[in-house]
């Protein structure tokens, strides 16, 4: 049996899910892309190449591995993209629930069937067909759970909007004690410069009380002043709208000291070593052409 349990974003992992990038199909055509970056690089013939982002993720293995993590892949499903299995299933305390991800990606949950069958059934949860919600949207801190989202007419209306208020009403429901609070996401399915994917493509909480923001990913101003009045201004650190596009917000924390970052972040990297983080950086260029990056491609199921 696997052991489940993630409260936050920064305690120390012991247990993740790691995807993979091998067999992923290769370059799609435009109409298969489903978000505005990864079809800017198919126009642009820089669409990432499987050795690459094999490459990419082996390395960010290594890491983990270093820092005794204990790490699941996924199984290998030939010509399907399983690279960020953050969004396919994501943990809650000690509950495990499957997304109802767009339908291109749902063949993504059974490489990781072995896994769940690990997990005693009464703690794997399927979330009902109406509610959609994927793990990009679901930020835990502590008492908290921040969830991204998009509002009926939004949701209906953009592909890269992944989670509706019933998602957001679902896991409101299930954890009462809990405090949930809704943010909705700018979102674009054209333009990745103004295209939140997901909550953690704009924000994501470190250490103990800090967070890495990029405001304008927020469609409403009392969201932002809500996070500014949570953590506290001198404990934000703001992006810019290139640092959000190239993913600066997708870092992983191994734990309140230690974080994953790609080594192209200099201005960030330099602002964590500076508040004290260990920064262990990685070369994740590639795969964040496909709008997802570090934590988009974890699945935490432990930290304590």
């Amino acid at each position: 049996m696997i052991d489940i349990n993630i409260n936050d974003e920064t305690s120390q992992l012991k247990t993740v899910v790691l995807g993979i990038a091998d067999d992923f199909g290769g370059t799609p055509s435009l109409e298969e892309c489903y978000d505005p970056k990864s079809k800017e690089h198919v126009l642009n013939s820089t669409f990432p190449v499987e050795e690459d982002c094999v490459s990419e993720l082996n390395d960010f293995k290594n890491v983990l591995k270093k820092y005794n993590v204990n790490v699941f892949r996924p199984e290998n499903i030939l010509k399907l993209n399983q690279i960020f299995s953050r969004d396919v299933a994501f943990v809650i305390e000690n509950k495990l629930f499957i997304s109802n991800v767009i339908i291109d990606r749902a063949k993504e949950i059974n490489a990781i069937d072995y896994i769940i069958k690990k997990i005693p059934s009464k703690n794997v949860i399927q979330i009902p067909s109406n509610a959609k919600i994927e793990g990009g949207d679901v930020i835990l801190h502590k008492d908290y759970i921040f969830i991204g989202y998009s509002k009926k007419e939004e949701f209906n209306k953009y592909t890269v909007a992944r989670t509706n208020k019933k998602g957001l009403d679902f896991i409101s429901a299930y954890f009462p004690n809990k405090k949930i609070i809704g943010f909705e996401l700018r979102k674009s399915d054209v333009n990745a410069r103004k295209n939140a994917l997901h909550l953690d493509c704009c924000f994501q909480p470190i250490g103990k009380n800090m967070a890495i923001i990029y405001k304008k990913g927020f469609k409403n101003q009392e969201d932002i002043d809500f996070l500014i009045n949570f953590f506290g201004c001198d404990n934000l650190i703001d992006l810019s709208t290139q640092e959000m596009y190239d993913m600066n917000s997708n870092i992983f924390s191994i734990s309140e000291d230690v974080i994953v970052s790609e080594k192209s972040f200099i201005r960030l990297n330099n602002i964590l070593r500076s508040k004290g983080f260990v920064v262990e950086e990685v070369s994740f260029n590639e795969i964040s052409k496909m709008e997802g990056l570090l934590r988009c491609s974890t699945m935490p199921l432990l930290r304590i």
